[in-house]
């Protein structure tokens, strides 16, 4: 199987779609590599470089005469006419913006696999280069907007003054978002985040940012606001209305790939904030969550507010963007690809593979039905049982479960009676008593170390050497003991106690030396 790469014709493209370390890995698949020559210039990826690695300089022409083609921007119609037919073509294709090109592309029996509708599975994350772009665009955003601000990013205490650190708003805290959070906070910006998604306030909160969450007022409204977006809309920018005069960056990501961007931020809202603002809209390739945004342009407005447009931010980061572009293509090939046969097998009843293939036997597959999973013994769906009265199934099963609990809680207490019967009737007086102390000191010293504050662990480790060395001559002073039985719990005693004081000790000498 032939590997193609041709040079990405795109306007502003600085990426390449294989990386010099990747190809030693398609070769030990069985591959043969063909780069067009001059297509890793601008990612500072030289022809030798990749001569040394075992492929092949081309000319353009026979570059696209390879089986499998691989870019990263959708092929031009110039270009789809320099495919051969059944050529398996795999890139970026964004199918709902490219329509013309999907069409074509089926005319002419091209296997199409779009980079960008990589399922959000476990299975799936080595290969989701869209997740690698939009890290790598998180970062960029930050670095471009500290560009055009007129104030440093981190606080500062000098002796004229001090400065307070710039606070930066993150809109969406998808893998873009988070990226942004992580760059401002490690730059020492105040950030907040705002995300529809209660599951990532964890997530934000983690990073050391502030989460906006919905005034009060609207949460008792929350499961009505889900189901009607354009209320939910409006509930979001009066949100994010609230903390707009305070901000010096924002950073918008809220996008959903193949949809239309939400307008979050409109002309009234960007009146409000303070001149020197930045406003950087990363979702403007799907019509931008800023109303005032413009594709590929930097607008300031009459307040001074700056907003900027940029598409493509991972080629401004050439090297690594085709590094980790070049991974995934790698991770996808290798599960295309068949070993034992040394050909492409492309299987229907994979959900990757499912959800990526917009264009087979000269068939459109896009829209992408949704993958059913199929049982792994009979190899056929299985309906879900429908059930006539749920309420009365929901009771039967609740009865069932509560009962069954009875029974095991019946089981215990019988089990601790007899163990009272018994120790009453055959054990001395004298055992019981230092039972119920050995029981009572067991609940104290539960209590009194379980509600020790965390910060206080390490002085409380030093402290409880004293006790282990009560005990560990306890223990001791039962290694006289004929009985055998005695003898190996004495000897348990010793080593634990023993591994508690060696350790105090040690954390002891670590936390003086802080102080020396």
């Amino acid at each position: 199987m032939f590997i193609g790469v041709p040079k990405e014709t795109l306007l502003q493209e600085t990426r390449i779609a294989i990386v010099p370390n990747t190809i030693k890995k398609l070769i030990q698949l069985g591959f043969s590599v063909s780069i067009e020559k001059g297509a890793g210039v601008k990612s500072y990826f030289l022809d030798k470089d990749f001569i040394n690695c075992g492929a092949k300089i081309v000319t353009n022409n026979k570059v696209w005469e390879c089986n499998i083609i691989i870019k990263i921007n959708p092929p031009t119609k110039t270009e789809i006419s320099f495919l051969q037919k059944n050529t398996i073509l795999i890139c970026f294709m964004w199918p709902n913006k490219n329509n013309d090109i999907v069409s074509l592309l089926a005319s002419r029996n091209i296997t199409t696999f779009a980079m960008d509708l990589v399922p959000r599975i476990s299975r799936a994350q080595s290969l989701d280069a869209l997740s690698s772009m939009s890290n790598l665009a998180g970062y960029r955003s930050i670095i471009e907007s500290i560009y055009l601000l007129s104030k440093p990013l981190n606080g500062q205490i000098t002796a004229a003054g001090k400065i307070y650190p710039a606070k930066v708003l993150v809109i969406g805290a998808g893998v873009a978002g988070l990226s942004a959070i992580a760059t401002a906070k490690s730059l020492g910006a105040e950030v907040i985040a705002f995300d529809t998604r209660k599951e990532v306030k964890e997530q934000i909160s983690s990073m050391g940012a502030t989460f906006l969450e919905y005034s009060d007022k609207y949460k008792q409204y929350e499961k009505i606001l889900k189901n009607n977006k354009n209320i939910n809309a409006n509930i979001e920018k009066k949100t994010i209305c609230h903390v707009l005069k305070n901000i010096d960056i924002i950073i918008t990501t809220a996008s959903i790939p193949n949809q239309k961007a939400p307008i979050l931020i409109d002309k009234d809202m960007v009146a409000q904030m303070n001149p020197g603002s930045i406003i950087f809209d990363l979702s403007i390739e799907n019509g931008g969550n800023c109303e005032l945004s413009k594709i590929n342009k930097t607008i300031v407005t009459n307040n001074n507010v700056t907003i900027i447009g940029h598409t493509n931010l991972p080629s401004k980061l050439p090297i690594q963007s085709s590094k980790l572009y070049s991974n995934n293509i790698t991770n996808f090939l290798n599960l295309l690809y068949n070993k034992h046969d040394k050909k492409i097998h492309i299987n229907l009843k994979d959900e990757i593979i499912h959800c990526m293939l917009i264009t087979y036997k000269k068939q459109i597959l896009w829209p992408i039905k949704p993958f059913i999973q199929k049982n792994k013994i009979n190899n056929h769906y299985i309906p879900p049982v429908k059930i006539k009265n749920k309420n009365v199934y929901i009771q039967k099963n609740f009865n069932k479960d509560v009962q069954q609990n009875n029974m095991f809680t019946f089981s215990i207490y019988t089990l601790i009676c007899v163990l009272i019967c018994y120790i009453s009737f055959f054990i001395p007086p004298i055992t019981i008593l230092h039972l119920n102390i050995f029981i009572l000191s067991c609940i104290i010293g539960y209590y009194v170390i379980w509600n020790v504050d965390h910060k206080l662990h390490t002085p409380l480790m030093s402290v409880t050497n004293a006790i282990s060395g009560i005990i560990i001559i306890g223990a001791i002073l039962q290694m006289n003991s004929n009985i055998f039985i005695i003898n190996i719990l004495s000897f348990v005693g010793i080593l634990v106690s023993s591994i508690n004081i060696f350790g105090g000790l040690a954390i002891t000498r670590r936390m003086l030396k802080m102080f020396s």
